[in-house]
């Protein structure tokens, strides 16, 4: 794992389309299950991070009408490729995902540590706010 001075950015890799049919309460779903893990990792001293708060703003500027569409499809991998060049960790939660793997083995490519458990991340001290002032 990096340094534990600085907090880590953990991509949280997880299925977001996948098994939903494009049914849009199973992507909601599914983004909520990707989401839920962002508060244990935040209070095991780090900074979550989900591919998507960056990539669907982009995809909708960009046109994008549909999860799914090919607006979608040209953007979503790449977001997620750059978005993994700033990353220090990924935490790959359970369920099939062609794009959770793809960032899995972008993240092994980069060198990045890959957990299956939040319990896997360091535990940093928080900086007390008195000390930040």
């Amino acid at each position: 794992m990096p340094s534990q001075d600085k907090p880590l950015i953990v991509l949280i890799a997880g299925p977001y389309l996948s098994g939903t049919g494009g049914a849009p309460h199973k992507i909601a779903a599914n983004r909520a299950r990707l989401e839920s893990f962002a508060l244990p990792i935040y209070q095991r001293g780090h900074l979550p991070m989900v591919g998507e708060w960056l990539a669907l703003p982009i995809i909708h500027a960009a046109g994008g009408r549909e999860q799914g569409d090919a607006v979608f499809q040209a953007h979503q991998y790449p977001v997620a490729a750059r978005l993994l060049e700033r990353c220090d960790a990924v935490l790959r939660i359970p369920g099939e995902s062609r794009g959770a793997d793809l960032d899995v083995a972008r993240a092994r490519e980069l060198g990045l540590p890959v957990v299956q458990s939040v319990d896997e991340l360091p535990l940093r001290q928080a900086v007390p706010a008195a000390a930040r002032a």
